[in-house]
């Protein structure tokens, strides 16, 4: 009797997971009833009042998560709908369609899981304000359905101004890749990290996502950065190892077509190339899907071993790492004081870092020291760069018998856009 009753009680259990939705799509439909009641109104009060009400407050979990990991606000998407009328209009039949795509969605995770055992996780469809066509936190994949579902039909001269990179992005139909972007993503709440501390990092985790993708649905990615990649692999190869070490991706994930290739995000073809390499070279295929979803993936060691058994880097990582040391621009001096003076006097008003190398002008950022933000040294009013880009100029306000720190971070990045070695400002000023 006994053993009966935990043979019902487990499969009442396995009904009620089963019946439990794993795509939840409601926040497009509060959506689109809040845009309906904001058109229906010009007064600024009243519609942030109906964002609140009838999309944020009724937010699923995934739009709350959406929210947080993009800073959207209720004026932020109150502005992005008063800004970009024609937009709207033109993808709003196309997003309704997810409860249509959430079925195929549905037997692709289970083809992923065939493959690899996975953790349970939700899908959620939402509406944001244009940051992001899908990202995950933990167990969430967070889907911005208002780019994930455009096509070469959607409005974009709006976006012209605002969101160049979305102009050519939407040309490339990315709805037509839904239901790979889904499993991309999923893949991604399977991980330990989707936050990796190098360039190289961030790449192999997007590359185990976009390869897996493509073994759980046998087709091949519809991301165009994949067969660009493999028709110009050598160059890209050759600029990408100059940069692996870096902590930005700037010119690799997330950036526009406007560099040296024309291609935006190449940086998921080198991690998927990378990891495609790992697969093939395996022979134990189940132990390698193993491998590279559980990587210790910003444990450099672990990384590199495992980049290193793919072998598609022709050097030792380790030489790569060197040259990219060597290659990263330094701040060489301060013009006003010497650095780690122990009496600055009170009347310098402005200070001018020098650099090794040229600098690119339209990145930069400071930090606070080790002691914290009591002795942080304000920045009060940036003067910017000299004509040849070798020393960058602010003005700050000094007290008496005060100590100053800052660091100068690796947000400043050189023409090519190697960061920065990370210097600190460290002095104290006269009584």
């Amino acid at each position: 009797m006994k053993k009966a009753f935990v043979f019902i009680l487990t499969l009442y259990f396995n009904v009620v997971l089963a019946q439990q939705k794993t795509i939840i799509t409601t926040d497009i439909k509060n959506f689109w009833e809040a845009y309906d009641q904001i058109k229906g109104t010009k007064d600024s009060a009243t519609q942030l009042s109906i964002i609140q009400n009838s999309y944020i407050d009724k937010a699923t979990p995934g739009l709350t998560a959406l929210m947080q990991v993009r800073n959207y606000t209720s004026q932020g998407f109150v502005d992005a709908i008063n800004r970009y009328p024609n937009y709207w209009y033109s993808i709003r039949t196309n997003t309704l369609k997810a409860d249509e795509y959430a079925q195929q969605i549905e037997k692709a995770i289970k083809s992923l899981n065939q493959l690899y055992p996975l953790k349970p996780a939700k899908i959620y469809f939402s509406i944001g304000a244009l940051r992001t066509g899908g990202t995950t936190l933990a167990d969430k994949v967070l889907i911005g359905a208002e780019i994930s579902m455009a096509d070469d039909q959607t409005n974009t001269e709006e976006l012209q101004k605002d969101f160049p990179h979305l102009v050519s992005f939407f040309k490339t139909r990315p709805i037509d890749g839904l239901i790979f972007t889904n499993v991309h993503e999923y893949v991604h709440t399977q991980q330990k990290t989707t936050i990796g501390n190098t360039l190289l990092t961030q790449v192999v985790l997007e590359g185990v996502a976009e390869l897996l993708a493509e073994k759980a649905l046998k087709i091949p990615s519809p991301n165009p950065q994949i067969a660009f990649g493999k028709a110009n692999d050598a160059k890209i190869k050759a600029a990408f190892e100059k940069e692996m070490f870096s902590s930005s991706v700037a010119n690799w994930l997330y950036n526009s077509p406007n560099n040296e290739f024309k291609m935006r995000d190449l940086g998921y073809y080198v991690g998927y190339a990378i990891c495609e390499k790992f697969y093939n070279l395996s022979k134990d295929k189940k132990a390698a899907i193993k491998e590279m979803i559980e990587l210790d993936y910003n444990k450099e060691e672990d990384l590199i071993a495992f980049v290193e058994k793919s072998k598609y880097f022709q050097k030792p990582l380790l030489v790569y790492k060197e040259a990219f040391e060597k290659s990263r621009p330094e701040v060489v001096g301060i013009k006003e004081f010497e650095n780690n003076s122990q009496n600055v006097k009170t009347n310098v008003k402005t200070v001018t870092l020098y650099f090794s190398q040229p600098m690119n002008v339209n990145s930069r950022g400071f930090d606070y020291g080790p002691t914290g933000e009591k002795n942080v040294l304000m920045v009060q009013r940036v003067i910017g760069f000299s004509e040849d880009k070798k020393s960058f100029s602010y003005e700050i306000k000094l007290e008496p018998n005060r100590h100053y720190q800052s660091v100068v971070t690796e947000r400043f990045r050189n023409e090519n856009g190697i960061p920065l070695r990370a210097y600190l400002i460290n002095f104290k000023t006269a009584e």
